[in-house]
Formats: structure tokens, sequence, C-alpha cells
């Protein structure tokens, strides 16, 4: 075997950091502020896509693990030094970076923003929470005793409060059943703003996220701080699922995972709200 023989690629990580924070300070003091999901875009200052907003990443270094890149990546980003991370995925289709042949191994983070200062890494500017909004059309659906084909179009929007930067891109979903088994292909159809093929793996992050989180409720709790109102966990999760959920039904799913405090939501021109904690013998098993 002679490695010499063959093409390498370059090895990188991208990673998608969801947090979820206010929107904008509520018209009544009295009520709760509308809180919406925020992504982490940074801005490129260097080509390729120079002024582009990208997902934060950065290449492999020589010997190092992969995901050991993405938790160095995520301390230089935002200063934490754990975090759930998730891979979601790997990328390496031809054209992806017009530099070269790049595979990026694609990690989901959540976190509790308002622990963390951002810091920009060493190739780009300012770094920034973008809120999320995604909307998806079925336009194509065929469906035979042998063969299914499902074509969903995606829109997707990002939005910078304080400075006003608006993003947006669309992708085209692919889905093919051959036999019951499922191949999915995407491809940007449109994309403003956002650099590489990362308008993908937004969309590709967001739709793991939901899968994860139907199955597994426990990483909403990354997004908590050490103490939360059920009202702010639930509203986590409806953000995260895309739908609202009946409150009894909520309390019963995350029961087992949280403990009640003794401690009250104070100065918050609102109602006092109970204050719990996570179950560590739900987390620690």
């Amino acid at each position: 075997y002679d490695i010499g023989r063959y093409e390498r690629p370059s090895l990188a990580t991208d990673m998608a950091i969801f947090s979820v924070m206010e929107a904008a300070e509520a018209e009544n003091f009295r009520k709760l502020p509308k809180k919406t999901l925020k992504l982490l875009l940074v801005c490129r200052e260097e080509y390729p896509y120079k002024g582009s907003w990208a997902l934060p990443g950065g290449f492999c270094r020589p010997g190092e693990d992969v995901l050991d890149t993405a938790r160095r990546e995520l301390l230089e980003e935002t200063s934490l030094h754990n975090a759930y991370l998730s891979l979601f995925g790997t990328f390496g289709e031809a054209g992806r970076d017009p530099r070269g042949w790049g595979i990026s191994n694609a990690f989901l983070a959540l976190i509790d923003a308002g622990k963390y200062k951002l810091h920009a890494g060493t190739d780009v500017g300012e770094a920034a929470w973008f809120s999320v909004e995604v909307e998806a059309e079925e336009v194509r659906k065929e469906i035979t005793k042998d063969y299914a084909r499902i074509e969903t179009n995606y829109s997707l929007s990002f939005f910078q409060e304080e400075t006003g930067v608006r993003l947006t891109a669309k992708i085209a979903e692919y889905k093919q059943f051959c036999e019951y088994h499922e191949r999915i292909e995407y491809k940007i159809t449109e994309s403003n703003g956002l650099a590489f093929d990362h308008a993908k793996l937004i969309l590709r992050a967001w739709q793991y996220l939901r899968e994860t989180v139907e199955n597994n409720p426990r990483i909403v709790f990354d997004l908590m701080p050490e103490l939360f109102t059920l009202n702010r966990l639930q509203n986590a999760m409806e953000l995260i699922s895309g739908q609202e959920l009946l409150t009894a039904n909520f309390r019963r799913k995350i029961a087992d995972y949280v403990v009640e405090t003794d401690k009250v939501t104070e100065g918050k021109g609102h109602r006092p709200a109970k204050l719990f904690m996570r179950n560590l013998n739900a987390f620690y098993r």
C-alpha cells in the first residue's frame, strides 16, 4: 500500500451551536420576554467568502482527533469547556470548498449562551447570534409498490437584531426509498450571505436537533442554566419541536429529569415561579 498514490483531503470540523435567547424586550414588563432559537455564526475576514457568514470551525491539526478539534474550536469561539457535542454528518462533496478537496465533520452543540462570552477565531471577524426560522413545503410525493420519492423545499432565514443583518437560503431535499431504504440528497438553490455549503449544514443540524430531542429530551437541559423554571424548559422544547406542547403531557415527560428547589424567580415584574434543577440521578446512569 502506497499512501502517496492517493490524494488526501483536508480534514475540518464545523459546528452548529444553538441556544435559546430572548428575542427582544417585552412591551409589557409583566410579561415574560419572548424567546427564540438562535444560531452562532462568524463573519469571515479571509478569502474565500470574505465578508460572508459561516459556522464556526477549523481544520484538524496533525494527530488531532476530529472530536478534539471540535472541542478546541468551541473553546476558542465561546470559552466553553464542556458542552453537548454530537456528530450529525460528514460532508465531502466535490466543489464545496473552492480551495480544494475538504471533508468536514459537522457537530451539533447546545449551550446556555448567557454563561459565555464570544471570541472570534483567527480567520474570522465578528461572531454573533442569529435567530433562526425554517419553513418547509412538500412539492412532490410519488409512492409505488417498489419505489417512493419525496421532494421538499426549505426556506431558511437568519436575522441579527443588533445589526439588522439578514441572511437567507433555499434548499431542495430529495428523498428516495428503494426497497424501503432511504437515500437523501440536498441541493442549495439559493444562498445569500452564507459561506461554502453551510446552508445545507445548518438545515441538517436543525433536522438532527429536532429528531434527537424527540427521542432524548435530556439534551434540551444543555440550553438551561443551573436553576430554571419549567415554563422556560417547555418553551425551549417547543421552539425546537416547532409545536405547542400540552403542559400536563410535557411535565409528565420530564418529571424524572427535574428536582424542585426551594427558590423562586425574583425581580422580574411578574408572578414568582418555582425554580428547578437537574435530577442528577437521571443524567448519570
